[in-house]
This record gives C-alpha cells, structure tokens and sequence, in this order.
C-alpha cells in the first residue's frame, strides 16, 4: 500500500513536473518566435531602407557623371573661346594698324 502510494506520488509529480517544464518551453518558444519575427521584420525594412538609399546614391553618381560631363564640355568652350578672343584681338590690332597707316597715307596725300 505505501509502495503505491509512494509510485503514484512520485508519477504525478514528475507528471506535475513535466508538465510545468512544457509550459515554461512552450513560453520560451513563443518569446523566441516573437523575437524572429521582430528581428525578420527590423532586417526586412533595413533591407528597404538600403535599397532606398542604394537607388538614391546610384542616381547622385548619375548626376555627377553628367555634370562631370557638362564640366568638361564648359572648359573646353571657355578654351574655344578664349583662343576665338586671341585671333581676334590679333586680327583688330593687324586692322588698327592697317587703319593708322592708310590714315597716314591719306594725311600725305593732303
């Protein structure tokens, strides 16, 4: 009789047992899935938030292609022009003077 009673004692405490320890894992199961979920969540708009910024920098890189671009365009048409600006200041001295002699010229003939 006590040997009974002393199986049937230590079986429902070890069921008492084993019961309170599925609880207390099935809690930390939960805590654990609500703790990936977050953490997918976070890297998902991580992931958003990178590419966001990702389109963002490929165009900034875009726009400074084309204003290097644009950059080198506007040097070599200062250059162009600043040659243009040579010639002519050398073609409107070779006129003045052109301009002085026949002054000097029609000077003489008065």
């Amino acid at each position: 009789m006590i040997a009974t009673w002393f199986v049937y004692t230590i079986l429902v405490c070890v069921a008492l047992y084993l019961m309170v320890m599925m609880f207390y894992y099935r809690s930390l199961y939960k805590r654990e899935q609500k703790m990936t979920k977050i953490t997918k969540d976070t890297l998902s708009d991580a992931e958003i938030v990178v590419r966001k910024y990702q389109v963002q920098l490929q165009r900034a890189l875009g726009n400074i292609d084309i204003l290097s671009d644009e950059l080198t365009k506007v040097k070599n048409d200062i250059k162009s022009l600043r040659q243009r600006n040579a010639q002519t200041r050398i073609e409107n001295d070779k006129l003045r003077d052109k301009i002085k002699e026949l002054q000097g010229k029609i000077e003489a003939l008065l």
